[in-house]
Parts: structure tokens; C-alpha cells; sequence
């Protein structure tokens, strides 16, 4: 055991000392998660994601309706922001500068061409570079246009039917406007969590270049092989097994160090949440043991260095595409999201979306098991196929 923890020490000292280490397991992946963050976190995150300017040239009683059930309800949830602008040439040159995504213009007359049943318009002006953002515009517009069409033939057809006279027209359309709508949207809990943007995006680097780090230590080993180095050592009075050993420890302390060092880090300096610390605890290193027992197999399919290297390359970037870790696979449903769990990249992740909905750390058992099946089978083979490697 002294001699696996030496050669384990020698190999860390070397990697810090060309600070390779530190740059795959530490700067890279903090500086990819922050950048993710920056740019995509407003789009899958909860904050404010369009922005709307609003012109009412009616003062009408519908118009005011359409800015406070409309807009304000929304706005009140985060959704959206809305400017409230004078007039409508104002809220289209905001639409065209790309200042917001669209602008709603309620004309004038709006309001009592909807109380006295005649045709009325309200106006939707989307930018052309915020697509998305106009589309969401005009689904609102259309929302509310739809509950006037459904008050204005409530009204209608109490008219007609001789339930009620047409002096009685604008009492029943305020009745009408206070009745529930048939149909409602809940906001439940769900069965399985989502992690936020800045969470996802942390975890998803750091599980992401573990398996860069992890490489290390076991590839360290061909390097030794070329260099001459490993014959020495295994002429001199040290077990083989010690000798493995070594390697293995070397990437699991260089993967359990830069997690922790990521976790405190985006925790610190980008907000993300990680949840129970038992619970992470058991995942990183679950997702550590898994990420060595891998690299190790490529590895001992390489001839040298090089290849190995590739060959690591390779797996890593394929596993960490379809474990979901730059964009979350699992919405996409069908095969790809069944297929995502033939990594421990979606279980790690599977795991800590547990975690954010408050869970303790028996919430990630299932996933901490799934992880360590990778871990047992591949490093059982990797265990197998470098006792054959490291021979005189």
C-alpha cells in the first residue's frame, strides 16, 4: 500500500507540476460552465426571457383589461417584462430596433367596438430577429382575444335566446368576464426535478471533463511503458498490484479533487445548487469510480500514449453528448432519451436533479447504484487487462 500511494504522490506532483491537470480538471470546465450559463441560462432558466412594449391609444375599459389579465398576471410570474409606451409609433421602433420582441398596440375606439359587437383589431408588431419571442407575443394577444369572442357570444346568446334584453348587453358581458374559464392550467409537483440553468450547466462540465482528468493516472501508465520507466519498477521489489494501484489511485484523487474544487466553485462564484452535500458526496464519487473504470479500458486498447489518448478522447466526448451534459437529452423523449441512460453521465445527472427538488441523500440511491454497476463492470475488466499490460 506505501508503494501505491508513493508512485500515486510521484504522478500527482507531475501532473500539477506541467499543469495539465489543473487546466482539463479545473479552469476548462469552470470556464465552459460559466460561459453556458451566461448565454443560454436566461433561455432554460426561470428569469424574465422576452421583453414587450405595450402602446394604448384607447383607454378603454378592454384595453385596461388586456394590460392588467393579460400582461400583468404574466409579468407578476417572471415571464415576461412589458414597457408601457405612449404611442404606437414608439412600441414598433422599439419592435424594430430589437429592443423587445414585439409590441402590442391597442387602437383607438378598441374598447367600444368590442362592447357594441363590431370587428375590432389588436395589433401585434414582432421583431424579425427574436422569432420566438414574437410568436409568444402573439399567442398572448390571441389568448385574449379568444376569451373576448367566448364573453361576446355568451352575450349574444342571451340576447337572442330572449333570456335578457340588449340594454342588459353590458352587465352580462361583465358577468360573462368574471366566469371561470372552462379549462385551466395547475402548476404541480413533479415526480422528478429539473435542475436549474447554472446548476445543469456546472454539472454537466464537471461530469463532463472528470473523464479528461481521470485519464491521467491510468494513461500515465503507457507513458511509463515508453519511457522504459515501468520496466524498472517492475525489476525492482514492488508488487504489480502495487503498481496498479498507484495509477488508479492518481485518477480517482485527481477526479475527486477537481469535483469538489468545481462543486465549491460554481457554488460560490455562478449560484448553482447542488443539494444535500451526503448526497453529491455519494455521486461524485460513484461518478468518479465509473469514470476511471472507463478510461482505463480505453486505455488498455491503446498501443501508445497517443492512441490511447484518442481512443479517451473519443469516448469521452460520445458518452458526454449522449449523457445529456450540454443540453438535457431527456426532453427529447423516444430513443434518445432511453439511450442516455447507457451512460453514467445521465445518471449523475438524473441524480442531482433529485437533489434540487429538496431530496436527501437516499433520493440518489437509485442512481448512485446505477453508477457503480459502470464502475464494477469496466473496472473489474480494466483491473483485468492491466495485469496483463504491466508483465516484464
Amino acid at each position: 500500500m506505501r508503494a501505491a500511494l508513493l508512485i500515486a504522490a510521484k504522478d500527482l506532483r507531475q501532473r500539477l507540476r506541467d499543469r495539465s491537470a489543473i487546466l482539463v480538471a479545473i479552469v476548462v470546465p469552470l470556464g465552459l460552465a460559466f460561459i453556458f450559463s451566461l448565454i443560454l441560462g436566461g433561455i432554460s432558466g426561470g428569469s424574465t426571457v422576452f421583453e414587450y412594449a405595450v402602446a394604448d391609444e384607447d383607454g378603454g375599459a378592454v384595453a385596461a383589461a388586456f394590460a392588467r389579465n393579460a400582461l400583468s398576471s404574466i409579468e407578476d410570474q417572471g415571464i415576461i417584462a412589458v414597457r408601457r409606451v405612449g404611442s404606437a409609433e414608439e412600441a414598433s421602433q422599439l419592435a424594430a430596433d430589437g429592443k423587445v420582441a414585439a409590441a402590442f398596440v391597442v387602437p383607438p375606439g378598441f374598447s367600444q367596438a368590442v362592447t357594441s359587437g363590431r370587428p375590432a383589431q389588436l395589433q401585434v408588431i414582432g421583431n424579425v430577429d427574436q422569432p420566438i419571442g414574437a410568436q409568444v407575443g402573439r399567442a398572448i394577444a390571441e389568448a385574449f382575444t379568444a376569451d373576448l369572442r367566448a364573453v361576446r357570444l355568451a352575450v349574444a346568446t342571451a340576447i337572442h335566446g330572449g333570456a335578457a334584453a340588449e340594454s342588459d348587453a353590458p352587465a352580462l358581458a361583465e358577468e360573462a368576464g368574471r366566469a371561470p374559464s372552462p379549462l385551466a392550467v395547475e402548476d404541480i409537483s413533479a415526480t422528478r426535478r429539473e435542475l436549474d440553468a447554472d446548476t445543469f450547466y456546472a454539472a454537466g462540465m464537471a461530469v463532463f471533463f472528470l473523464f479528461f482528468t481521470v485519464s491521467f493516472g491510468v494513461s500515465s501508465l503507457l507513458e511509463e511503458q515508453n519511457d522504459g520507466t515501468l520496466q524498472r519498477l517492475l525489476a525492482a521489489p514492488v508488487a504489480r498490484a502495487s503498481i496498479l494501484g498507484g495509477k488508479l489511485v492518481t485518477s480517482f484523487l485527481l477526479g475527486v479533487v477537481s469535483m469538489t474544487v468545481l462543486i465549491v466553485g460554481t457554488s460560490v462564484l455562478m449560484g448553482a445548487s447542488w443539494g444535500d452535500p451526503v448526497g453529491v458526496g455519494l455521486l461524485v464519487v460513484a461518478g468518479v469510480l465509473a469514470a476511471t473504470g472507463i478510461m482505463a479500458v480505453v486505455a488498455t486498447l491503446a498501443r501508445n500514449v497517443e492512441q490511447a489518448g484518442n481512443l479517451q478522447a473519443i469516448i469521452a466526448v460520445t458518452l458526454g453528448l449522449l449523457g445529456g451534459t450540454f443540453f438535457p437529452v431527456a426532453q427529447a423523449g423516444g430513443l434518445i432519451a432511453t439511450l442516455s441512460l447507457a451512460t453514467p453521465h445521465a445518471w449523475f445527472l438524473r441524480g442531482l436533479a433529485d437533489l434540487s427538488g429538496g431530496g436527501s441523500a437516499a433520493s440518489v440511491l437509485p442512481a448512485v447504484g446505477a453508477i457503480l454497476v459502470f464502475a464494477v463492470v469496466t473496472g473489474g475488466l480494466a483491473l483485468l487487462r492491466l495485469g496483463r499490460l504491466a508483465r516484464p
